[in-house]
């Protein structure tokens, strides 16, 4: 009886004490580098291929002067940024929206919201990124973020966003 006993332990024990190793496949899956459990979720603003990421750490938007489109030191950063991630992930492409104050004109608006896009555009298109991988368009006006009559929300209303969407279109 003992000798059954010991044949249906021992090896059970040896059984469990291998699924205890998180690294046992030796492809590090579910485990840190280091044996340890990684904290990182898929899909949160901690993992580096997330379009949350993307959004919240590099940062989607860059902010511009009163009437004016080209890039100051700052944009430039964040489309640095922006340039190395989506070097990374290929299989996103990119909406550019480009946006004004509600000072001026509609028509004026639209024209500035434009040049906006396309110099965040050119940027990308100066790193390296390929062209069908970037569309832009213009709001003028018609999307502000803030409502106000203060300088304070017309300066986060200058801007131009840019959105992720995943797959490649041609």
């Amino acid at each position: 009886m003992k000798l059954k006993l010991i044949t249906l332990v021992i090896p059970a024990v040896l059984a469990l004490s291998a699924c205890t190793n998180p690294n046992r496949f030796g492809n590090g899956f579910g485990a840190g580098g280091n044996g340890t459990f990684s904290s990182v979720t898929p899909g949160s603003a901690q993992d580096p291929q997330s379009p949350l990421y993307f959004q919240e750490t590099i940062g989607d938007r860059v902010l511009f002067d009163v009437d004016q489109s080209s890039l100051n030191d700052a944009a430039q950063r964040v489309l640095d940024g922006q340039a190395s991630w989506l070097t990374t992930n290929a299989d996103y492409s990119v909406v550019i929206e480009g946006h004004a104050d509600e000072q001026g004109t509609r028509e004026y608006n639209l024209a500035l919201g434009a040049r906006r896009a396309n110099a965040v555009k050119e940027y990308l298109l100066a790193k390296g990124l390929p062209s069908h991988r970037l569309k832009t368009v213009s709001y003028g006006k018609e999307r502000p973020l803030e409502i106000c009559s203060q300088e304070a929300c017309y300066a986060k209303n200058r801007r131009a966003v840019t959105i992720l969407s995943s797959g490649l279109s041609s």
